[in-house]
């Protein structure tokens, strides 16, 4: 399950690809747009900016704005940033320790595929894609955030 970290980072990276790319965007204009406490933006923005996603600039004039631009950006990436894995089983994480039983596991293959799919999905939507309102590179289906 994706934290509202990953899901509000994204929302800050959509929402500054929005504004002029050249200019800093202060975060209490971001959190207010977006809904979100300033306070809470604080912790996300404090990692994109140490991880060079975006560029902070304190005092007047100050804010932050991308250090890309939005096509350059993945959801992949920022989700991995602000979740710290996306792998769907322990195993599976970068790093891991090798499970003994890997060779053997019945089960290992499906977790392996449904876990490159999801590698697959996020990693093909750029931030462009989102501000487009379609995902998928080649299908382009259409995103849709209603509830049914």
């Amino acid at each position: 399950m994706i934290s509202t970290k990953g899901r509000y980072a994204l929302r800050v990276m959509a929402d500054l690809a929005e504004q002029d790319t050249e200019q800093f965007v202060p975060l209490k204009e971001i959190a207010k747009r977006q809904g979100i406490s300033e306070k809470y933006l604080e912790s996300i923005v404090r990692i994109l900016v140490k991880e060079k996603l975006l560029k902070g600039l304190s005092g007047k004039g100050g804010g932050y704005r991308l250090t890309r631009r939005p096509e350059e950006y993945t959801a992949g990436e920022i989700l991995e940033l602000t979740e710290g894995t996306l792998a769907v089983v322990a195993c599976l994480e970068e790093g891991a320790k090798a499970c003994a039983r890997k060779k053997t596991c019945r089960i290992f293959p499906m977790w392996e595929q449904f876990d490159g799919m999801i590698r697959e999905f996020f990693f093909s939507i750029t931030l462009s894609d989102l501000l487009k309102g379609y995902i998928g590179k080649e299908d382009r289906v259409v995103l849709s955030c209603q509830k049914k």
